[in-house]
């Protein structure tokens, strides 16, 4: 058992020193191509890198050909390829520039369209949650509808559909937490003002009933914490919201919590009357 072990272990010890040696192997090769004069075999040697999704190698060498080939015919090669090696390392910011300066160079590229579909598509991949600030997320639905009115029988169409429909959802979900947010805070009246504003823009929204039951909650709480001299209107404005509701959804979840508030605030203006 002694003996079978130490071979094991001289096993292993050989494995990681071939393992170790083709590393030592492979840099060297790639240090040898990225100090080379040879840009033509430099450009050979991206080409096969990029073929083998090798994207720091082949991203590495073409940004040294980059201003080497520029106005030349390999030239748009280098750039998307570049484009494409920044977006698979994950750098979404970085791609979607150098797509962006493609398609503005090279409008009639072998790549053009792919460029264009891929500046947009950054874009989408840069889109944050809902909570969070969704200016990527309207510049995703920006450079998408500008892709489509370029491409309309484009073969992706239906993908950028998809996609479309789920930025447009997350702007929903955006406009929704933010209005139920000043609702939390109980800033009662931004969240009247925000809440009108996110149906308007949303009409079909999946938050649409609960939306319409504290719109009438945040009127009744602003009216119910207001200095007497603006009870009466907020409450009849209250009064409004509640009819809104009921007559949209009668058979509301809500109903019963928004029945008790309507008579309480009936009782309260029938007293101010």
């Amino acid at each position: 058992m002694r003996i079978r072990g130490l071979l094991s272990l001289k096993s292993i010890s050989f494995f990681s020193t071939l393992m170790a040696i083709a590393i030592l192997f492979s840099c060297s090769g790639f240090e040898k191509v990225l100090k080379s004069k040879d840009y033509e075999y430099k450009y050979k040697m991206a080409l096969e890198y990029y073929k083998k999704k090798d994207h720091y190698r082949y991203v590495t060498l073409l940004e040294q050909l980059q201003n080497v080939y520029r106005g030349t015919f390999k030239a748009d090669t280098i750039d998307f390829y570049l484009a494409q090696g920044y977006y698979y390392q994950g750098d979404y910011l970085l791609a979607g520039h150098q797509y962006d300066m493609f398609r503005k160079t090279y409008q009639r590229s072998a790549f053009t369209e792919e460029a264009e579909f891929m500046y947009a598509y950054c874009f989408y991949k840069s889109s944050p949650r809902p909570e969070l600030d969704q200016e990527n997320t309207i510049a995703a639905i920006e450079a998408f509808t500008e892709y489509i009115s370029r491409y309309p029988d484009s073969p992706r169409k239906a993908e950028v559909n998809r996609i479309m429909t789920e930025l447009q959802d997350k702007l929903e979900e955006k406009s929704y937490l933010s209005a139920m947010l000043y609702y939390k805070i109980g800033d009662y009246k931004a969240a009247i003002v925000a809440i009108r504003n996110s149906l308007k823009d949303y009409p079909n929204s999946k938050h649409r009933e609960e939306q319409m039951f504290y719109l009438f909650k945040a009127s009744y709480l602003l009216a119910a914490n207001s200095i007497e001299s603006k009870q009466r209107e907020r409450y009849q404005n209250a009064v409004d919201e509640y009819y809104s509701f009921i007559s949209e959804y009668p058979s509301s979840e809500y109903m019963n919590e928004a029945k008790k508030m309507y008579d309480t605030l009936m009782k309260v203006l029938q007293n101010l009357n």
